[in-house]
């Protein structure tokens, strides 16, 4: 028997054994709170449906934009040492430029104010 053979059996041999011990030794008694809905012991005191604020997505999307402007920074260091470093800086200076145009577009238009 070669190596594959052996392990590809002892890895279904023992995931099926482990499988089986599961189903023997699982508790299998839910209680009332464990088929409540709500896991926390409490019944809502709202309507889970109420919609979310726009401006939390907002808030969470220009995170995410200046998380990936930096993403996009980061290996500006060791660009600027290429044949061409005039290029990288133009291309990084772009990034930025646009990147402050929106930010700006966006406090221009009352966007990032939290409370109306």
């Amino acid at each position: 028997m070669n190596t594959l053979t052996f392990m590809l059996t002892l890895s279904f041999t023992l995931s099926i054994a482990l499988t089986m011990l599961n189903f023997w030794l699982a508790q299998m008694n839910p209680d009332s709170e464990k088929l409540s809905p709500y896991e926390c012991g409490f019944d809502p005191l709202g309507s889970a449906r109420l919609p979310f604020s726009i401006r939390f997505f907002l808030v969470a999307i220009l995170f995410l934009l200046f998380d990936l402007e930096i993403a996009l920074l980061l290996p500006l260091p060791w660009a600027t040492q290429l044949q061409s470093p005039l290029t990288t800086l133009t291309w990084t200076s772009t990034i930025l430029f646009l990147l402050t145009l929106g930010l700006v577009y966006e406090w221009i238009q009352g966007g990032l104010e939290w409370a109306e």
